[in-house]
This record gives structure tokens, sequence and C-alpha cells, in this order.
């Protein structure tokens, strides 16, 4: 039994929400969502929250009785709250800065890597002065939307660009992501 599945979604105030065949549109306060879902899954509305029901207890039906439900969840949050990553730059001369909405990245390349924005998403840029026990942290990003796969997935595209690296640590990586540290060469030569 999905125990996802079966929870309500609640719909704040301000939230309108219609449904055509399998087109679920979510519209709130931050825009606008859409989305194609499965047809054999049937959502009631009832005052302030919606139900997510199946037809039958097939594994392929149960299956998409939690997927649907979390994925309206998203989508009513999305509209609402909105969905927020955030990544931290490590390494010495890394340096990140917003040109209107295009971000521009220094990661030690011969050559700045820039990505635009796509449409209904937002970063922010936050410089620090490498000091004490951060001293390799040069900037946050955050990354900011109402569609939480697309925060998610544009986030990982940056953090692509320079993985975490497991002897300084150096790269890209999210806020509290821990990365695994080696021991370099020379202390190996020790023993």
């Amino acid at each position: 039994m999905s125990r996802i599945g079966n929870a309500p979604v609640p719909v704040p105030g301000g939230v309108k929400i219609s449904q055509e065949n399998n087109s679920f549109t979510v519209v709130g306060p931050k825009g606008t969502l859409s989305r194609e879902l499965p047809g054999v899954i049937t959502i009631e509305q009832q005052e302030n929250i919606l139900l997510v029901k199946r037809p039958s207890d097939e594994r392929s039906h149960r299956s998409l009785h939690g997927l649907t439900r979390t994925l309206i969840a998203n989508m009513v949050e999305g509209v609402t709250q909105g969905f927020t990553k955030n990544l931290e730059l490590y390494g010495v001369g890394y340096r990140a800065q917003l040109q209107g909405s295009k971000l521009s990245l220094q990661l030690g390349f011969s050559h700045p890597i820039e990505m635009e924005a796509p449409q209904g998403i937002a970063f922010g840029v936050e410089t620090f002065v490498p000091t004490g026990e951060n001293k390799y942290l040069s900037a946050r990003i955050t990354v900011t939307g109402i569609d939480k796969e697309v925060v998610g997935q544009i986030a990982a595209n940056l953090r692509a660009y320079k993985k975490p690296e497991p002897y300084k640590g150096k790269g890209i990586r999210y806020k509290g992501e821990k990365v695994r540290r080696k021991a370099g060469k020379a202390a190996k030569a020790q023993r």
C-alpha cells in the first residue's frame, strides 16, 4: 500500500487547479506549471485538498500512484514557495559573478564558463574573502525557480563543470555536501 500516494495534497488559498484530459495545470502567486500525468490515475479535488486515486493494486498502478502524488505536491509547492538549490565554489582563483541574467564562472580553465538562466530560473551569487576554516570557499551560488526538476537539473549541470576533487577539495559542491578526502603522495611517502 502506497503511503505517499494516499496522503492528501493541501491546496493553499490563491492556487487554482485545472485538469483537462491528462494535462494538469497549477496557477499560483509565483507562476504557472503544467504537466502531463498518467491517464490511469485520477485526481479528485475536495474543498482545499487533492486526493490521488489509482484504479487497482497492480504493480504499475501502485508505482504511478506515489509518483503522481509527489509531482502534484511539488507543483503546488513550487507555485506558492518556489525551490532553491545552494552550491558552494571552493578553490583559489575560482570566481562567480552575475552579468545580467547570465552566470559567469572562472574555474581554472583558459576561458570563462557562461550559463544563461533559462526562463523561470534565477541565479544569485554571494562572494567571500577566503579566511579561516573556509579558506578555499570563494562564492555561494543559488539557483531558484518554481519547477523542482529544472532547478535540480541546472544545479547538477553547474556542478558537472568542476566536480569536487578528493585531494584539495576544489570544485563546485552542494551546500552541506561532504567531500571524502584522500592523502596525497607526500603523506604516503612518510610512512
